[in-house]
């Protein structure tokens, strides 16, 4: 949620950053209820105080004109009774009108609020306009010894690439038909080495954040209300894409929904709270089941582990002050940590500085993290994959969007209540991991060679 203030104050900067997102918001409209709410509320405090004082001042003179009327002469009985009414009709009629103004509230708050949630974050300044992930921009590339993306597979290693549906299929290391033989399309069971080599790249990367960058390991629920979908941005823009639990059909006050990624555990955690200022930065790391519709995906990467419905993530989270600079310090350290351990793996990557239409309604800045997969890609003419990048992480600047929707807050050092910045970045997602992985260490003989600071998770140095 944006700052209501801020935006009061320079609407055009919230006008601008939905417009370079590719948003559309009913501003004006917008704009039209918040003037009428302040109205409704000013009037409402404006009559709520004037109750108050005569309830404080004609309180007592009606308890006092009561008495006088049990012992009152006839002939002054009329006065007093009339100058009763009149006392009492105040309070009655104030009574009355804050009812009414209450109903107008209760009419203007609930679309002024839905409205509210759709305003984007507006796009950092430095963040470069476009329309969509075509205008991405690449910042840097990285490829392992004795490998250059500018070059043919076949050309370094001495044979054509194999795409990771043929190696997984052939080393019973995933079974598709099965999968959606239970639960429908893009769903798939993980075998033996499949099975193994998932929770050894999940397990080194946990261990990386936890034990060598110092974040607080956490499990957190993926099963959760509405309000902390609403809270973390994924409501109301992205709905569609999570999965829901009709609870209340069943008698609950409340649905659920399946989270499609463990950063909406991590930042629930402290919703409604006032962190003291020195127990930031919060550090956050957590390993989670994941859950995607993928709706409205239909036709793009639907065939193998690309682009499924359920899926494992390591995912870190922090939270700051609200200071830019030190936003932008963690974005360049989480970005960090995930460099090293792709480097660790020896997959050849790229960073993209993702344009304004390409960030999402919550971020205000984003740079995804792509690996380089061999079997992706057009085919060349003997149809040979020429392989591509694709995206297997992102991170993200938040600002203060997740955190005042959250009402996660803290004090600071001059004891000023603040709404705190967040972060958050992919540190490893599988089975989609394993796709560049695969592709990339897959031998002439058949086998995989498995990068040397995965084998003590694997207890192996191949996939024969």
């Amino acid at each position: 949620m944006i700052d209501i203030k801020a935006f009061r104050e320079t609407p055009e900067r919230f006008r601008c950053g939905a417009r370079d997102k590719c948003m559309p918001v009913d501003f004006d409209r917008l704009l039209l209820l918040d003037s009428e709410r302040r109205r409704i509320l000013t009037e409402l405090e404006s009559r709520r105080a004037e109750q108050n004082r005569l309830g404080k001042e004609s309180g007592p003179s009606i308890g006092k004109l009561k008495g006088q009327l049990k012992s009152a002469a006839p002939e002054t009985r009329g006065a007093m009774e009339q100058q009763l009414a009149v006392l009492e009709a105040k309070p009655t009629a104030i009574k009355a009108e804050i009812s009414l103004l209450e109903q107008e509230l209760s009419r203007v708050e609930p679309e002024f609020e839905a409205l509210l949630l759709t305003v984007p974050q507006p796009p950092a300044p430095d963040v470069p306009k476009g329309k969509g992930a075509e205008d991405n921009i690449e910042i840097s590339r990285w490829n392992p010894v004795g490998f250059d993306t500018n070059r043919s597979f076949a050309s370094q290693r001495g044979f054509n690439p194999r795409g990771h549906m043929e190696i997984v299929r052939e080393k019973r290391m995933v079974d598709f038909e099965r999968g959606v033989k239970m639960s429908g399309t893009r769903h798939y069971i993980l075998t033996g080495w499949g099975m193994r080599l998932h929770q050894a790249l999940l397990r080194m990367a946990f261990d990386y954040m936890v034990e060598e960058n110092g974040f607080t390991a956490v499990g957190v629920p993926v099963i959760v209300r509405e309000e902390c979908m609403i809270g973390t941005g994924f409501f109301p823009a992205g709905r569609e894409q999570a999965y829901h639990i009709a609870e209340s059909s069943r008698g609950a006050n409340h649905d659920l929904f399946l989270t499609g990624t463990g950063e909406v555990g991590l930042m629930g955690i402290h919703a409604d709270e006032i962190l003291p200022l020195e127990s930031l930065p919060l550090r956050y790391i957590t390993v989670s089941t994941c859950f995607r519709r993928e709706a409205g995906a239909a036709g793009k990467d639907t065939a193998g582990l690309y682009r499924i419905h359920q899926f494992d993530k390591v995912e870190q989270v922090v939270v700051c002050r609200a200071d830019d600079a030190e936003s932008r310090q963690w974005h360049k350290r989480m970005i960090g940590f995930v460099e090293v351990l792709m480097q660790r793996l020896e997959i050849p990557y790229r960073l993209l500085q993702c344009c304004t239409g390409d960030l999402g309604v919550k971020n205000e800045d984003m740079v995804d993290i792509e690996s380089w997969m061999p079997g992706r890609g057009e085919a060349d003419s003997a149809g040979v994959p020429t392989g591509a990048y694709g995206e297997t992480h992102s991170a993200s600047r938040l600002a203060d969007y997740q955190c005042r929707r959250l009402n996660l807050r803290y004090k600071d050092a001059d004891g000023k209540i603040r709404h705190a910045f967040a972060l958050n970045n992919t540190v490893l997602a599988s089975p989609r991991f394993i796709i560049p992985l695969v592709e990339m260490h897959q031998q002439k003989d058949g086998s995989i060679a498995i990068p040397q600071a995965l084998r003590p998770y694997l207890r192996a140095d191949s996939i024969p």
